[in-house]
């Protein structure tokens, strides 16, 4: 059936070829070996005679006796016998060792022919096959429900994949499930088809496939229904099916959820996969969950699902009462199929670092109206703090906000809630508590509604007619009682520490109106009854009672109160005390404590191998006992039967032989892949002649190492081993047949091989390799090794080490990640280098995925010094082997090693230099886990250290002994520890003198800060000396001193005193704060201070250098706060200021001293806001050069200011005029020239920060300046030089007629000015009566001699030269005798009409006109310096006669005298 194309190097019929020559070779060897042996046989007999014969002679002729004649004859007849017997032995012997040549020449042929085989099937394995079917596969016919197997076996290079085929379409399993199973073991691939139908017949197919081609093997399945199962069914038709129920299937469970680990919060699934026959998707079958023998229902925490061959169970949000032992239950029609596994839920992580855990299973107990018992289970705690109690708290239903209920923590782990609204639904959880704070929220309990239970049983249910239900409650059958009865039986249900559940009987009769309840209570002995629940109504029989004093005894009773009145108070209950935190009473023990009732638990998860122990608490309402002692240790064996195949080890391989000395040969071969489930304890080894196929036992006792030395072997025979490995299962499988090996004794003078090869720390590009030193040493000591690699397949190997190592261990490094590497070693000695050992199975430079190494650390408990390693991965037979320098760590006292789950440690028990070097650790049966650690001395002084000082704890401080100064001059000694516990002890020594607390001295500690203190009321020179604490905390201690003597105690006393008087001066009104200086944005200084213990009556002064100061508004002392206002500060305000408070209960002074650097850090801070404010440079030219200008709050030449010209510095000078006003600081360039052309910057510094304004005089800048410098210039030379009168006019002249009239004045200008003058607008001529006079160009008179009314008039000087003039107006009045003196009357002046004559070459006007400063206006930097309003530049006209006179005082519009030019607007 099957089809194959032969390629062409099959046509050759090399596998004939092969076979017919190993038969022919073996067959002639067989033959020589038999004539060897007959004639060996013959030889070794006529030896054997020959030697007798000579044996016999020998002692029968002795050489001392004398002969005879007869007997010297015989003597020769009997010599010549022998004589010929001994050529006949040496003949044979000749020929026997000819036939031994021949026979070992012959094996060692046979030898080299099995070796050219075993190469040339290599060679034809390498070489490339097409898939090739060596047994095909054959039809079969089978009856309806039964199955069939269908296999083949196929070959091929590289080996192909095998797929099936049904009638041409792929077999899928996963389609349905149960119905097909393909494997493949050991190269033989087999298709299962289970319960076959009618359907089933087909033709099946096997493909084989690889890189070079592809073969099929077909074969037909048909399947018959036996006669008279019904009507027969052709194919493609689907017989008619009964209805099934789900428990009538046949389920089979596959793959199993396994012991199971989850966290808090996380969610998880639990899968089991199953093989359901018939698989029908509308029937699945009926699955249950248990949680410890309890049905899970699906509900939002549990989600159950079935179908698709799999069952599964999610908890989308675990908790601690998830945990548990989980059970599937499946029915089936053979019963019911089931597994469990143990699900383990660890904490989530804490809120708080140390917070213990959740609580577990929060429910509700106790349900009515007015409250509800909440309860539940303490979590478990490991290394946290002890659990100091528990918050409660509840969520109405419907709402997410959570209430607290409890103000206080809980210590049970039960809790009353009432305050509830009846008919109202809630949830509740609870939060452990310990001193680090709170734990996560437990799961919620279950839906709880506050409704009486009692009511119902109040209800009576009446049937009529079996149809309908009337309903009656029991107040419908009470008679008309209006006041109810008592309560009875007041009792105390349950009693705790925080409080007590009262009980008591409703009473009888109770009445129809609405029903509560009124409780007092009363302590023993005082009959004082006090009423409980004075707010809420109780409509239950059962209420809890707080605030019940510890050690006291109570009573209680009970009121039914209703709309109509109150009954007589119910008989006291007997007397209740709360019980102690043990849950006992204090004088009675009535108190039970719940046990479980199952005293068992099933331990999943356990690692075989491993020994554990055990402890156990026990749990009530109140938290967790004390842990149980601990058991014995329980070792966790692994289970004989579960895994067959791996019950007993696999065979052993790579037999090598490692010496031989002609009788016996030493081999030793390596461990088994795979233990078998338990540690391999025997090897049994067994031997063959290589001539034969018979094994023989060598050792009937085990050998527990993997070296064996086989004796009374023949010398020169070759031999062939096996071994095989077992554990407490039993023996497993032999290993395969080692290569012959001749037993010869070895002569060479080079050692023999090493053996036993093994790695350890392989990593991506790294490894170390090992082995053990050869049996075989040669003809002198090993000396040293050589190692050899070679990547594998390739046979070029390359030398690691250069030098020989001497001991038997050597990293490799500068390996390639994921390359695959052998290794040989090679053993050196005096003589040479000797054989190369075994190859080394093939090693891949990669680590194992999570891989971790050895670290080195110091026992935070104990102090011990460790090396630990966590494995990441092991199985259950799995060991941690260490080792020191790569030799076995055994039963050493220097060191311990303890293991515990994947983690083991090496404790060193005293450790020291000895103890320094290279460890390292391998995990037995894993896939080479392993690690190394290189103890320094660096290292392990540190450890020692920290070691030292675990062992030897003190108390850590943060701050050691020291002292500070307090009020009223008290001394306080003080250090600060990390931290105290309660049981803290400590004492103060003083001078080798024990303190205590007493009068004069305080100490204490505060355990929450770590502060412990003394203080010192009176310190005096009495004091001064050494100071000590020591302190005693556990194991834990220290001591801190402190000295306090010389200048450090005087400086101590000096504060004390101090810090006395300032007490005492506090008592009247003082100064709070001294004086101090602030400076305001308006630059100015305010010096401050604030005073305290003031009243109205107290008075502050002020006084410079002892000159009272009054300001201007008065200090007003109630305020707190007084200041002094020094405006426009500068050196003037130099000296000493005081202030003085005062009132009838004394006074105090603050002095401040202005001058030096107080003097300077004012100047800085008026500086600084000086500088912030002010304004960029600004040009203004004047008549004297160029001005630039920086306006600013304030400015004061004391400020450190610098002006920079080119970044060189300005000094004052005559051409360079550097100064400034209040409100701004100039520097002026006079008689400006190019020169002074560039950047101008002028630097404000505050000590801190400079303060920079920049201008570039330059280009046009420059050159409009220079312009308008000139034309100022030459306007400030005419003013100074026009004509003038300088003085000696009067305004008003009155005269009497008949007298002489003298107007004298003093004129001024440049050159010489002309003077006219005027009357009434007229020029007045010099006449008799009129005599004008000009005198040396300087005095100018007008004379009238003997006035006369008519003189009277306005009368005016005109002074002129060529820049200028002036007129100056005389109002002269003449009266006559007798008349009285008339009223002066001044003229009015007029504007003048002309214009002032300016120089030849005057400057051009103005081209922009005059600004109105302005603070609020800021020039711009290249703005042109305004000048005063003119009128257009023209010549001045000689004045005529007829020319009006100007008004007295019109001077010519030329600019002023002392005029400056307008200054522009400011910031």
């Amino acid at each position: 059936m099957a089809s194959k194309v032969i390629p062409w190097y099959k046509k050759k019929h090399v596998s004939q070829v092969k076979t017919d020559y190993a038969y022919h070779h073996t067959k002639h060897v067989s033959k020589q070996h038999t004539e060897s042996k007959s004639s060996s046989k013959s030889v070794s007999q006529a030896q054997a005679q020959a030697t007798e014969a000579m044996a016999e002679q020998a002692y029968t002729v002795p050489v001392f006796r004398q002969r005879t004649a007869e007997e010297t004859e015989e003597y020769q007849r009997v010599s010549k016998n022998v004589g010929k017997g001994l050529a006949v032995i040496q003949e044979e012997l000749h020929r026997m060792r000819i036939a031994t040549k021949a026979q070992v020449e012959s094996l060692e042929i046979q030898k080299e022919v099995k070796g050219m085989m075993r190469k040339r099937v290599d060679l034809l394995e390498e070489i490339p096959k097409l898939p090739d079917f060596l047994v095909a596969l054959r039809p079969h016919t089978v009856w309806e429900k039964t199955p069939v197997k269908l296999f083949c076996t196929v070959e091929g290079n590289p080996r192909p994949i095998v797929k099936w085929y049904k009638d041409g379409v792929p077999v899928d399993p996963l389609s349905t499930p149960g119905k097909y199973k393909i494997e493949n073991k050991y190269g033989v691939h087999s298709l299962i088809v289970s319960r076959c139908v009618v359907s089933d017949t087909a033709e099946y197919s096997a493909v084989a496939t690889n890189q070079h081609g592809t073969a099929t093997s077909k074969a037909k399945i048909i399947v018959k229904r036996p006669a008279g199962a019904g009507e027969s069914c052709h194919l493609g038709l689907v017989p008619h099916l009964t209805e099934i129920h789900a428990s009538k299937l046949d389920v089979s469970l596959l793959d199993r959820f396994p012991v199971s680990f989850g966290v808090e919060g996380n969610s998880i699934r639990l899968v089991c996969t199953m093989v359901v026959v018939p698989d029908l998707p509308n029937i699945p079958p009926i699955a249950q969950w248990y949680r410890d023998d309890k049905l899970l229902k699906p509900s939002k925490l549990v989600e159950m699902s079935v179908g698709g061959g799999a069952a599964s169970l999610t908890l989308p949000h675990l908790a601690k009462d998830d945990e548990g032992l989980y059970t599937l239950r499946i029915f089936t029609k053979d019963g019911t199929a089931e597994h469990s596994a143990y699900l383990f839920v660890s904490d989530a992580a804490p809120s708080a670092p140390g917070a213990p855990g959740a609580p577990m299973s929060v429910k509700a107990y106790d349900i009515n109206s007015d409250y509800v018992l909440v309860a539940w289970k303490p979590p478990n705690t490991v290394n946290e703090a002890p659990i100091t109690g528990y918050f409660v708290d509840r969520c109405e239903a419907g709402t997410d906000t959570w209430v607290q209920c409890n103000d206080a923590p809980v210590k049970i782990c039960k809790y009353p809630v009432h305050g509830l609204r009846v008919g109202h639904s809630y949830y509740f959880r609870v939060r452990a508590v310990n001193s680090s704070g709170i734990s996560r929220p437990s799961r919620k309990s279950d839906k709880v509604t506050a409704l009486d239970a009692a009511e119902s049983e109040r209800l009576q249910v009446i049937k009529i007619e079996g149809k309908y239900d009337i309903v009656i409650k029991d107040d419908d059958l009470e008679g008309y009682v209006t006041i109810p009865g008592e309560p009875t039986d007041v009792h105390a249900s349950e009693i705790f520490k925080s409080y007590v559940v009262l009980s008591w009987k409703p009473p009888s009769p109770r009445g129809r109106a609405p029903l509560w309840y009124v409780i007092e209570k009363c302590l023993a002995g005082t009959g004082d009854w006090q009423r409980i629940n004075t707010t809420v109504k109780l409509h239950s029989p059962r209420y809890p009672v707080f605030d019940l004093q510890d050690g006291q005894k109570y009573q209680f009773r009970v009121y039914s109160v209703n709309m109509y009145g109150s009954s007589e108070a119910s008989a006291p209950s007997e007397l209740i005390q709360k019980v102690d935190e043990d849950g006992k009473s204090q004088d009675q023990c009535r108190l039970k404590d719940t046990l479980c009732a199952c005293l068992r638990f099933v331990v999943h998860g356990l690692i075989p191998g491993e020994t554990y122990v055990f402890r156990v608490q026990a749990v009530n309402l109140f938290g967790l006992s004390e842990e149980s002692q601990e058991s014995s240790p329980i070792a966790v064996e692994p289970a004989l039967g579960k895994g067959a195949e791996y019950a007993t080890p696999s065979s052993p391989f790579g037999i090598t032989m490692l010496s031989s000395d002609g009788s016996s040969i030493t081999v030793a071969w390596k461990s088994p892949k795979h233990c078998g489930g338990s540690k391999v304890n025997a090897y049994y080894i067994d031997k063959r002649d290589a001539d034969t196929l018979v094994w023989k036992e060598v050792n009937l006792n085990a050998v527990t190492e993997r070296m064996c030395t086989v004796e009374n072997l023949k010398e020169g025979t070759f031999y062939e081993f096996r071994v095989t490995a077992g554990n407490m299962a039993g023996v497993g499988l032999p290993s395969a047949a080692s290569v012959p090996m001749k037993c010869e004794a070895w002569t060479m003078e080079e050692p023999g091989p090493a053996y036993d090869l093994s790695f350890s720390e392989v990593r991506s590009h790294s490894l170390v390799i090992l082995w053990r030193a050869p049996i075989y040493t040669g003809a002198s000591a090993v000396t040293g090794y050589f190692v050899d690699m070679a990547k594998k397949g390739s046979s070029e190997f390359v030398t690691v080490n250069q030098e020989a190592v001497s001991h038997r261990y050597l990293q490799v490094t500068g390996l390639e990640e994921g390359e695959s590497y052998v290794f040989r070693v090679r053993a050196v000695n005096a003589h040479g280098v000797g054989k190369p050992s075994q190859l080394s199975e093939p090693v891949c430079a990669k680590a194992i995925p999570g891989t971790k190494e050895i670290v080195a650390g110091v026992d935070e408990e104990t102090g011990d010094v460790f090396l630990s390693l966590e494995a990441c991965e092991i199985c259950e037979t799995s060991k941690f082997v260490w080792s020191k320098n790569y030799k076995l760590i055994s039963d050493c006292p220097r060191v311990a090693v303890t293991t515990k789950g994947r983690t083991s440690r090496l404790t060193f028990t005293n450790p020291d230099k000895d103890d320094l070097g290279k460890y390292s650790v391998i995990v037995t049966d894993t896939d080479g886990v392993s690690a190394s650690h290189t103890l320094t001395e660096d290292a392990l002084n540190t450890m020692l250290e920290l070691s030292y000082a675990i062992r030897h704890p003190i108390v850590p401080l943060k701050h050691g002994l020291n002292y500070e100064v307090l009020e009223k001059g008290h001394v306080r000694f003080w250090l600060q520890a990390v931290k105290l516990s309660p049981s803290v002890s400590y004492r103060f020594i003083v001078n080798d003198k024990e303190v205590t607390s007493g009068e004069g001295q305080k100490i204490s500690h505060d355990v929450a800060t770590g502060i412990i203190q003394m203080t010192v009321d009176h310190f005096t020179r009495a004091n001064e000396g050494t100071y000590t604490v020591q302190i005693h905390d556990g194991k834990a201690k220290t001591q801190s001193s402190l000295v306090l003597v010389g200048d450090v105690f005087k400086a101590a006393l000096k504060e004390a005193e101090f810090q006395r008087k300032e007490h005492i001066r506090k008592q009247g009104p003082h100064f709070s704060e001294y004086l101090y200086f602030t400076v305001t944005e308006d630059c100015t200084v305010m010096l401050v201070c604030k005073v305290a213990n003031v009243k109205k009556e107290s008075t502050l002064h002020w006084y410079k250098d002892d000159e009272e100061i009054v300001p201007d508004t008065p200090p007003n002392v109630m305020s707190g706060s007084c200041a002094l206002p020094l405006p426009l500060f500068s050196r003037k305000d130099h000296g000493v200021y005081k202030a003085v408070l005062s009132d009838d209960r004394g006074k105090d002074t603050s002095v401040f001293d202005i001058s030096g650097k107080v003097f300077d850090d004012i100047i800085n801070a008026i500086a600084q806001i000086a500088g912030a404010s002010a304004s960029e440079l600004v040009l203004q030219c004047t008549p004297e050069g160029i001005r630039l200008q920086c306006y600013m709050n304030y400015y004061t030449e004391e400020m450190k200011t610098i002006w920079k010209h080119k970044e060189s510095k300005i000094a004052s000078s005559e051409k360079m005029r550097i100064g400034g006003t209040a409100e701004m600081a100039w520097m002026q360039i006079c008689d400006p020239s190019d020169k002074e052309k560039g950047h101008y910057s002028m630097e404000i510094s505050d000590g801190v920060k400079t303060h920079t304004r920049t201008f570039d005089l330059s280009g046009q800048a420059y050159t409009d300046a220079y312009e308008e410098y000139l034309r100022l210039k030459a306007a400030a030379f005419a003013e100074k030089n026009r004509g003038r009168v300088v003085g000696g006019l009067p305004d008003v002249v009155t005269i009497m007629e008949e007298k002489s009239l003298s107007l004298t004045c003093t004129v001024w200008g440049e050159p010489t000015p002309e003077v006219t003058w005027f009357k009434n607008e007229q020029e007045v001529a010099s006449t008799e009566h009129t005599r004008v006079m000009f005198d040396g160009g300087k005095f100018a008179s007008l004379v009238i001699n003997k006035v006369t009314p008519e003189d009277s008039g306005k009368y005016s000087i005109n002074v002129r030269n060529k820049y200028g003039g002036e007129f100056v107006e005389i109002t002269v009045s003449v009266y006559r005798h007798g008349e009285k003196i008339p009223e002066p009357k001044l003229g009015q002046a007029k504007a003048a009409a002309t214009t002032p004559v300016l120089p030849k070459s005057p400057a051009p006007p103005s081209k922009t006109p005059t600004p109105t400063p302005s603070k609020t206006q800021t020039p711009a930097p290249s703005m042109k310096s305004p000048t005063p309003a003119s009128t257009p530049i023209s010549k001045s006209p000689t004045p005529t006669p007829k020319s009006p006179t100007p008004p007295r005082s019109v001077k010519s519009p030329t600019p002023p005298r002392f005029m400056k030019s307008p200054t522009p607007p400011r910031k």
